[in-house]
């Protein structure tokens, strides 16, 4: 553990990054840690929930689209049965359940902390940022699962899962914007998480996750593919964990360049709201 510290210690020293930087990373990393924490306090199984919760999920759309519908999969790296289908599922199930999660608690992070949005000192860019990752970290235990369920099943792990953290990069842009967008609107307009809730709901049918993108219609699988970023990141995870090779670039960069957009026009508009917070709250 020293040593860890030591090289973080270097780390800071050779990074071009201000102190005050390293004090509000410190901070969020605090906060999310807390909020970790807080989330599963006093129960037994503890952090093991969120993962219990997502192959539950997991479960309950593996029996209805795979056994009920007899929906399949053809992958091949992977045996064709029931249960790759439900990595396959799992694999486009993943990255939904951390932006969706994330950005429903992202919108109340703000009026939930009317305290902290009252401190002057307190730096509030940082509130939304907390159930974004902290999301983000709950779904890494289901990859964790996934990659270990894909290694035993195919005896092999692709090269491809080294390009993993270029696809969370979009994903938390993505996310954080629309966060930081929902969150300031909430601040004035307490209808937003309710109204979000229902476009989230909508979003996830329209995204092919729970059925493969073949079963959209030739006509709107453009639309689907280049205008929803959140089908060029699920289909990108399946491709770097299920299929060992990437065969949407073309989606995921457009992807990222929309969640860079979305990520900057999202901090944009909360700077703009910040300075009201306190006196509506």
């Amino acid at each position: 553990m020293r040593g860890v510290v030591r090289k973080f210690g270097r780390l800071r020293r050779v990074l071009p990054v201000s102190e005050s930087w390293w004090v509000k990373f410190d901070l969020l990393r605090s906060l999310v840690r807390r909020d970790l924490e807080a989330r599963y306090k006093g129960s037994v199984l503890g952090n093991l929930w969120p993962l219990l919760n997502q192959l539950s999920q997991l479960l309950i759309y593996v029996y209805v689209f795979s056994i009920v519908l007899k929906l399949k999969v053809n992958l091949k790296s992977l045996p064709d049965n029931n249960f790759t289908f439900g990595l396959w599922l799992f694999a486009g199930l993943l990255p939904w359940i951390a932006f969706s999660s994330g950005l429903i608690q992202a919108a109340t992070s703000v009026i939930l902390q009317p305290n902290l949005v009252k401190k002057v000192v307190f730096p509030l860019a940082l509130l939304p940022l907390v159930p974004i990752l902290s999301a983000f970290i709950e779904s890494s235990f289901g990859l964790i699962a996934l990659i270990f369920f894909v290694a035993l099943t195919s005896h092999a792990l692709h090269i491809t899962l080294a390009l993993l953290p270029l696809v969370w990069i979009p994903q938390l842009l993505l996310t954080a914007g629309l966060g930081y967008f929902m969150a300031g609107l909430t601040v004035f307009l307490r209808d937003i998480p309710q109204t979000l809730g229902v476009i989230i709901n909508l979003w996830f049918y329209l995204t092919p996750i729970i059925y493969p993108a073949s079963a959209i219609p030739e006509q709107w699988r453009f639309y689907v593919f280049w205008l929803n970023p959140m089908t060029a990141i699920a289909e990108v995870y399946r491709d770097l964990i299920l299929v060992g090779e990437v065969t949407h670039w073309g989606e995921w960069e457009v992807a990222s360049l929309i969640a860079i957009v979305v990520f900057c026009g999202g901090l944009w508009s909360y700077k703009r709201l910040q300075p009201a917070f306190a006196d509506v709250l």
